[in-house]
C-alpha cells in the first residue's frame, strides 16, 4: 500500500494538518543541442521551465543539474553561472536534468481551501437528502479518500488508485487525531496542529500499513 499523503481541513475549510507521507520523485533528465528549445526562468533562488514542454520536462520544473553537476540557486556547485552557461553555444550538447517543484505551503493551504466548497457543493447536488459529500475522488494515478467527522474535521489521504480499505486507515487516522491533539490542554481547536506525539503515531501507523497492509492495523 502507497500512501501519498495525509491532509487535515477544519470545518471552515482551513488546512490545519499536512503529511508528504511517499511523495514520488520525477525527474527527467534529456540532452540539448543549440539552440535550446524551452524557455527557461532564471531567479536567484531557482531556474525553471517557463515556456515549451517536451519529453516529461513541464512549466513550472526545476533545473537541478547540468551535465550531472548540481545547481544551486542561479549558479553551479563549481561557482559557474547557469545562465551563461546555457546561453553560450560553445558549451553544447548540454545534459540538463529537471525535477516537479515541492508544494510550498501555501500551495497546499489553496488547495485545502478549493476542496472545501467542492465538498458543499457536491452535497448540494446530491438527488438523496443528507448526503455525505465527496468520500472518493478519482484521478489516473491516485486516489483522494475524505472522511468528515460530526463536527465537520475532514480527513483525506492521497493513495495509489487501486488500494482498498482506506477507510479503515481514516477512521484509524482520527482515532489518533482524537487522542492525541484533542485530549492535549495545549491545542486550539481549528488551528494548525504541532503535536509531537501525533506525528509520532501517524507516521508509525502509515508505516505499518504500507508493511503490513489495512488488515495490520
Amino acid at each position: 500500500m502507497v500512501i501519498y499523503g495525509v491532509y487535515i481541513v477544519n470545518k471552515s475549510g482551513g488546512l490545519i494538518f499536512n503529511l508528504d507521507h511517499n511523495l514520488p520523485k520525477i525527474e527527467t533528465e534529456k540532452t540539448f543541442n543549440y539552440p535550446l528549445d524551452i524557455n527557461l526562468e532564471y531567479e536567484p533562488k531557482r531556474i525553471s521551465v517557463a515556456f515549451g514542454q517536451r519529453d516529461g520536462i513541464n512549466v513550472g520544473h526545476h533545473l537541478i543539474s547540468v551535465n550531472g553537476i548540481l545547481v544551486n540557486g542561479s549558479t553551479l556547485e563549481d561557482g559557474r553561472d547557469v545562465k551563461e552557461l546555457i546561453e553560450n553555444k560553445d558549451n553544447y550538447p548540454l545534459t540538463l536534468k529537471f525535477s516537479r517543484p515541492k508544494m510550498t505551503t501555501n500551495e497546499k493551504i489553496f488547495l485545502a481551501s478549493m476542496f472545501y466548497p467542492l465538498f458543499a457543493i457536491a452535497s448540494q447536488l446530491s438527488p438523496e437528502p443528507k448526503s455525505s459529500g465527496i468520500e472518493i475522488l478519482e484521478a489516473d494515478t491516485f486516489k483522494l479518500h475524505c472522511f468528515q467527522t460530526l463536527t465537520g474535521v475532514k480527513f483525506m489521504i492521497f493513495a495509489e488508485n487501486l488500494q482498498a480499505g482506506v477507510d479503515v486507515l481514516l477512521k484509524r487516522i482520527y482515532e489518533l487525531y482524537a487522542d492525541y491533539v484533542l485530549k492535549n490542554p495545549f491545542y486550539s481547536l481549528e488551528m494548525p496542529i504541532r503535536c509531537e506525539l501525533f506525528d509520532t503515531n501517524l507516521q508509525a501507523l502509515l508505516d505499518q500499513v504500507e508493511k503490513g497492509g489495512v488488515a495490520s492495523i
